[in-house]
């Protein structure tokens, strides 16, 4: 075929008749293009692929670095633990007194600390900051879009302009920085728990009265005065140009209560090695106790403090009696949760058979008590007051359920949990004075906070002291009073109070004075306690299980060996009197319900409650014909009698001569030994032809006044 045939075929006609090899030769640059374009998304598909993979490994490495510096920054804080428990092994085996095992800690976290701030290189570059101009808030999370990948970021806290270029670039020193919401819910729970667990009921409901009103009444004075002193302060600071940010009165009020939390734990661990006055030991105890109870409730009753309008730093007293209700509400919430959590804990040891198996018996008693603190936070109550309560409780009422092995295994457990949480913190401590990046030192209101705090317990303990004394047979005496005001350390509490909120620049001062304080009461107050003992005449090598001698058939009480104690002022023992009216109820009817012991429902109850006792009576009741042991046993304290608690109900009573016998001991069985209290039991006993009434399994010897 020519070529001008093809032209007269037409244009369809043509491209058949073409050759192949010419129909091609057009769609030569086409397929051409196409190839090129997919040689080059080949190559593309595969550099991103690579990338990818370069992520990823980066990624892995990443993860791995994060992983091994964990475990190097938990290492850190249980080599400090280790070395601190031989120190403290040294110490006790030398006899050294001067220096306490939390402020062992704390110098060996100051010299981790030193190290990791200036002995570690930087090991991460700072970023470049993005601004985001048209949000008018911070957000909790952050997605983030670079490239197509979604990032996560969270908020960790703000930082001031002026700080923006001295971030932490120390990976290390950001793996020792703990959340502190760790204190709150890992650290905490078993020091407090063990504060109640531990508790000397004995010693503690005889001055039951006098212990809340230091507790109560007390860190309220203290947390207001403080607080008024402050705002002084940082009036005074304003004026001479050191105040660079806001700083309101609440923000004042918010010290007051975090720095009244009293923690004399060195104090109380001398008073026990030196076996110092029992009663002088409760007294300081159970302020401290109750006190941190306290301190936190009040904390959170000022932060829930907002006035109506503009200004939400003004008075307004509606806002004033909302708070105190706010404290109210949570402080009994919380009570009552811990109590309620002890009570169901109890009842299921009683009414099953979990003292077969003592570890499933010690594990549901540890998880029980320590969900009593999540439980409570969880329902936005305080779970402090919540595990205090719980863990008096559990010792009050669950304890007797348990079996032998599982009384020394929680006992032992919960103990050595305290110690080393306690320790851990105050190593803590040491190691944020200088890996902490927030710091705010202020010089004047340093010194102010340490003059507060001095005239807040001064005016905390000896004008309640003297209205005290004023309804108390036994005298809180002048020693007693210098010794308490001296015992004023600050610990734990307040550390961990401090330390929860950091994120303005007046809770960061906050933070650091609070430090300092703990510093300074810890080692110069802590370290003076066996020194001002002995110039105070405070009575040491004091029994704790023991009564009182008996002298011209009185006990004494509450005294020292000072001027008090040269005008022979000896009366009888006494419980608080709230106490007196709590026993009845408490031996008749919670114990025998909540536990083994006790008198038999059958007996107390209406006729008519007859189903229900003989349900809720253990048969132990019945067949227990052993005496009850409770190492910390309810001793009846009353005005005339001497009694003697045994187990289920058998309980002995005599009324002393002229009122003045009183005591009270808890017999151990068969090896029970003859105390001060028997033979004192023996010669009312022996006291001519008394009549014998028995009633049930309470025996009463009624005696005649001998005044």
């Amino acid at each position: 075929m020519e070529p001008g045939d093809a032209a007269r075929l037409g244009p369809g006609r043509a491209a058949r008749a073409l050759p192949p090899r010419l129909l091609l030769l057009p769609l030569l640059p086409l397929l051409l293009g196409r190839g090129l374009r997919a040689a080059a998304s080949a190559s593309t598909g595969a550099a991103a692929d690579d990338s990818s993979a370069m992520e990823e490994l980066a990624t892995e490495k990443e993860a791995e670095e994060s992983h091994r510096q964990d475990s190097v920054s938990l290492l850190t804080f249980i080599l400090l633990l280790t070395l601190t428990i031989l120190t403290i092994w040294l110490f006790k085996h030398r006899r050294v007194r001067f220096l306490h095992e939390t402020g062992l800690a704390m110098i060996y976290g100051l010299i981790v600390g030193v190290i990791l701030r200036y002995g570690t290189p930087a090991t991460s570059g700072h970023d470049k900051s993005l601004s985001c101009t048209q949000e008018d808030r911070a957000f909790s999370t952050l997605l983030v879009n670079v490239s197509g990948k979604f990032f996560e970021y969270t908020l960790k806290g703000e930082i001031s302009p002026g700080k923006i270029n001295s971030v932490e670039q120390n990976d290390m020193l950001r793996k020792v920085t703990f959340d502190p919401e760790v204190f709150f819910n890992i650290l905490l729970p078993p020091i407090i728990f063990h504060a109640g667990y531990s508790l000397k009921k004995r010693h503690f409901f005889r001055n039951l009265g006098s212990i809340l009103a230091y507790a109560f009444l007390g860190t309220a004075v203290s947390c207001f005065i403080i607080g008024n002193l402050m705002y002084g302060v940082v009036k005074l600071m304003k004026i001479v140009g050191q105040l660079s940010d806001k700083f309101y009165y609440t923000d004042c009020l918010f010290f007051g209560a975090i720095i009244s939390a009293t923690d004399p734990v060195t104090v109380l661990a001398i008073f026990n090695e030196l076996h110092a006055d029992v009663d002088l030991y409760a007294l300081l105890f159970g302020e401290s106790v109750l006190n941190d109870a306290v301190a936190i409730v009040l904390s959170s009753s000022i932060v829930a403090y907002q006035p109506a309008g503009l200004n939400t730093h003004a008075f307004d007293a509606a806002a004033f009696f909302k708070s105190v209700g706010i404290f109210l509400g949570i402080f009994s919430g919380s009570f009552t949760m811990g109590a309620v959590t002890g009570v169901v804990t109890a009842l299921i040891s009683k009414f099953t058979k979990l003292h077969c198996f003592p570890l499933l018996e010690t594990a549901l008693f540890f998880l029980m008590s320590w969900s009593t603190f999540l439980l409570a936070e969880a329902c936005g109550f305080t779970g402090v007051v919540a595990v205090l309560f719980c863990g008096i409780t559990q010792a009050h009422y669950t304890y007797n359920n348990l079996s032998v092995e599982s009384r020394s295994r929680t006992k032992q457990l919960f103990e050595v949990l305290h110690f080393l949480a306690e320790n851990f913190i105050f190593s803590y401590m040491g190691l944020a004075l200088f890996t902490f990046q927030k710091h705010v030192f202020s010089p004047v209101f340093i010194i102010g906070a340490f003059v507060a705090i001095f005239l807040g317990r001064a005016a905390h303990i000896y004008p309640l002291s003297f209205f005290l004394n004023l309804g108390r047979r036994h005298k809180i005496g002048w020693n007693f009073q210098h010794m308490m005001m001296f015992s004023g350390l600050r610990g734990a509490m307040a550390f961990a109070l401090a330390i929860r909120d950091t994120a303005s620049y007046a809770r960061q001062m906050m933070f650091t004075t609070t430090l300092l304080i703990v510093f300074f009461t810890v080692w110069v107050i802590g370290g003076g306690t066996t020194p001002m003992l002995s110039w105070l005449n405070i009575r040491v090598g004091v029994d704790p299980d023991q009564d009182p001698p008996p002298n011209n058939d009185s006990f004494q009480v509450l005294q020292g060996d000072g001027p008090d104690s040269a005008r022979g002022n000896r009366t009888k023992q006494e419980s608080a009197w709230l106490f007196r009216l709590w026993y009845s109820f408490d031996h008749n009817y919670l114990k025998p319900i909540l536990t083994h012991s006790g008198p038999p429902l059958t007996t107390t109850l209406p006729a008519w409650c007859g189903l229900l006792a003989r349900c809720l009576t253990s048969p132990q009741v019945y067949d227990n014909q052993e005496p009850l042991r409770e190492e910390d046993s309810d001793f009846i304290l009353t005005e005339g009698d001497l009694t003697l608690t045994y187990g289920g109900d058998s309980t002995v009573t005599a009324n002393g001569s002229s009122g003045s016998h009183t005591a009270s001991t808890s017999l151990e069985g068969s090896r029970r030994t003859k105390s001060s209290s028997e033979e004192v039991l023996d010669r009312a006993l022996g006291m001519g032809d008394q009549p014998v009434s028995s009633r049930g399994t309470r025996l009463v010897f009624p005696l005649e006044d001998n005044a």
